[in-house]
């Protein structure tokens, strides 16, 4: 008994797979006709497509407003805790007229300015995710701050406080409203 090789055998297999197509082709019938769509199927389509990519947009729209809210309140707190905590600082530099006032003020403008610009990146970069609302109260967090900063370059030992002391009592507003709205 003879053995099939492996090239015969697949010799053998493509001719039959050859002569069965072309059996089956010859074999076909063309059906006579114009093609034609029903009319009903073609809206139902239509509508069922429409309301399925509405419904995706609105989902892509919903996970980017949570990831907006997400990020841009995640990173407030410790945003704006470093610019806290610099202003302490310097406020008690002042207050016990401390030899590193000057540096101490620095530090604290310049904490509250990065501060108020990290956050407005945020904002910026979270733009049309954001809800406004939110949006509104970050870029509030952010003026309050620019101030404060401001207002910190200009003090010395005999200015008067009470611009400065307005506008710590601004930021801690705005700084709160934030926190509470996210």
């Amino acid at each position: 008994m003879r053995v099939l090789h492996a090239r015969r055998l697949g010799l053998i297999c493509a001719f039959v797979a050859v002569t069965a197509g072309s059996v089956v082709a010859g074999c076909a019938e063309q059906i006579p006709g114009t093609p034609t769509t029903d009319a009903a199927e073609v809206a139902a389509y239509k509508t069922t497509a429409a309301a399925s990519s509405s419904a995706a947009a609105s989902s892509r729209a919903a996970a980017a407003r949570e990831r907006a809210i997400t990020d841009n309140c995640g990173q407030f707190a410790t945003t704006t805790g470093a610019g806290v905590t610099a202003y302490n600082d310097f406020v008690s530099a002042h207050d016990t007229n401390a030899p590193d006032y000057a540096a101490k003020r620095e530090s604290a403008a310049t904490t509250l300015d990065n501060a108020a610009t990290k956050v407005e990146s945020g904002v910026v970069a979270a733009v049309g995710a954001l809800p406004t609302e939110l949006a509104d109260k970050f870029t509030a967090y952010v003026v309050a701050a620019r101030e404060l900063a401001a207002q910190t370059r200009k003090m010395t030992y005999n200015s008067p406080v009470g611009k400065l002391n307005e506008a710590s009592r601004t930021i801690n507003q705005a700084r709160t409203a934030v926190h509470d709205a996210c």
